[in-house]
């Protein structure tokens, strides 16, 4: 039986997984054009799956070399020397590859891999080697390197990417023998190599990977994706699930992360959810979905450990991610900008029409949790929130009215009132994060939270809580008369009708000392929206 897969490449013979077909055709054009290219995307993003798809479509035009750098160690990247040996060892790793050399290439890489350490080969005598199997062979070569970044901190790997670019170059100018393609998959973005391993005293005017194709196939699983996989699943299993609705709500909080999706999947099929969710039984709902979800957020993972490891390491990349999350802030994409180039390098972010955004919804809420966790505001938050507690959650059911109520006395206890300047940076800069951090602890471990912009002149942001299968919508906005408000009214009020929900809240941030801060009931209609002013 089939089973989802979170490590490693997935086998379409052993699991469930999104058809890649259409994808590996996409691909399979820019190896036909001759290209060399580097897929590089954040980790755990269908890398090395993808490659071993490609490489089965390759085989039945091309020969196909294919390499994986994690198979040299961190010695094999100290010389040149080192590395022609090291390089030659993964082709004895691979015994279909090494039988199928033109003999007098398989005598070369013996002879390499005997030679004594003061008379070893150099790179260019490989690449010598490499060109001579180009020109033997039937077939065109076309060689496919997985995890080049475990090389990208050293100089020989440069070297190796001069060596190709020579090549290639060769090729067209010359008509010599060369790669038909290469292809090499990893996080860095190579291209960028040169700034990032070189003083810029002993730099080249040039990268030795300025050669490389772009690469703009989207490697996200699409909704109509998922469900296929989902349709498989179901065939097997006959859960009875709406496998569209499930696809859709799937791909809304993953945005198509490989990782993600597999993993909400894995974790629903396998029966990973608290005993305490009520539909176990039938768990392939919107509400298993939204549980899978919130058993991921703080699960630890290789692929949380590897991001969050880059937000402790790097100050400006999380200052950036903070900005965008807290602040409410549209940033526009700017592609010389070299913090936004590694955050999507990394997978944390991604251009949405020019405006930045956080890639998908569960890195969003994985990273609120973290920036929460480390405010300067978690003590004064906490301690008043969690006194309330067993009076803000009554028979399952969250009393958001009190929690905002709450929230604002203690923000009236807190706040320097004599200081007309921190009150209005308390507004514009920290009042949606103490207002999350004080919402984090009451439904910490029961339930989650979203924020989502509702447009895109930064005063208005939405809270989307969901606990214990209901959802809370607060809209959190700065206060700019009641003009303005009338018009988060009407809001509030088209989000509660696209939900089929008759209560909604807004919570208002002001420095106007003419208003009176607290909470009031209004019907509009058969709707009730709670309004709070801070």
């Amino acid at each position: 039986m089939k089973k989802f897969n979170t490590t490693a490449v997935c086998i379409p013979q052993k699991h469930y997984m999104v058809d890649i077909t259409d994808r590996v055709k996409e691909i399979k054009k820019l190896v036909d054009d001759g290209e060399y290219f580097t897929i590089n995307r954040a980790r755990q993003y269908g890398k090395t799956t993808t490659l071993a798809a490609l490489k089965r479509e390759l085989e039945q035009d091309y020969f196909v070399i294919s390499l994986d750098f994690q198979g040299i160690s961190q010695r094999g990247f100290s010389t040149e020397e080192d590395f022609v040996q090291a390089f030659c060892r993964l082709f004895k790793k691979s015994p279909a590859t090494y039988n199928a050399m033109p003999e007098e290439v398989r005598d070369s890489i013996e002879e390499y891999l005997t030679l004594k350490s003061d008379n070893r080969s150099k790179m260019d005598e490989l690449f010598l080697t490499l060109v001579r199997w180009c020109a033997l062979s039937s077939k065109g070569v076309v060689l496919l390197i997985d995890e080049v970044d475990s090389a990208t901190n050293n100089q020989v790997f440069l070297d190796f990417l001069s060596q190709l670019r020579d090549a290639y170059i060769r090729r067209d100018t010359e008509d010599a023998p060369a790669f038909q393609s290469v292809v090499l998959a990893g996080v860095t973005d190579i291209k960028h190599l040169k700034s990032k391993i070189r003083d810029e005293a002993d730099s080249k005017e040039n990268s030795p990977w300025n050669i490389a194709a772009d690469f703009t196939i989207d490697m996200s699983l699409s909704e109509d994706g998922i469900k296929g996989m989902l349709d498989e699943y179901e065939v097997d299993h006959h859960t009875g699930m709406d496998t569209a609705e499930i696809a859709r709500l799937i791909r809304e909080y993953t945005n198509g992360y490989p990782f993600l999706v597999s993993r909400i999947c894995q974790i629903i099929d396998q029966g990973m959810l608290p005993e305490t969710f009520e539909g176990r039984d039938d768990p392939w709902t919107e509400d298993g979905v939204i549980e899978a979800v919130k058993y991921i957020i703080t699960e630890k993972n290789t692929l949380f450990d590897s991001l969050m490891g880059k937000v402790r390491s790097y100050d400006n990349l999380r200052s950036q991610l903070k900005e965008i999350l807290f602040n409410g802030e549209t940033v526009a994409y700017l592609p010389d900008n070299k913090d936004q180039e590694q955050l999507i390098m990394y997978g944390f972010i991604v251009n949405n029409h020019n405006t930045i955004a956080v890639a998908n919804r569960i890195f969003e809420m994985r990273l609120y949790n973290y920036f929460i966790g480390e405010s300067k505001f978690v003590e004064e938050m906490r301690g008043d929130a969690l006194d309330n507690k067993p009076e803000f959650i009554k028979g399952g059911k969250l009393n958001v009215p009190l929690i905002m109520e709450r929230f604002i006395k203690t923000q009236a206890y807190i706040r320097n009132l004599n200081d007309e300047e921190a009150e209005k940076r308390f507004i514009e800069d920290e009042g949606r994060e103490k207002f999350l951090t004080y919402l984090s602890p009451i439904i910490n471990g029961v339930g989650t939270f979203s924020v989502e912009e509702r447009n895109r002149d930064r005063r208005r942001m939405d809270v989307v809580i969901h606990y214990r299968g209901k959802r809370y919508i607060i809209e959190l906005k700065i206060w700019h008369g009641d003009r303005y408000n009338a018009k988060g009214e009407k809001q509030i009020m088209d989000y509660l009708g696209s939900y089929g929900l008759d209560t909604g809240y807004l919570l208002s941030f002001s420095f106007n000392k003419t208003k009176e801060p607290g909470v009031e009931e209004i019907r509009i209609g058969d709707k009730i929206i709670y309004e709070g002013i801070v």
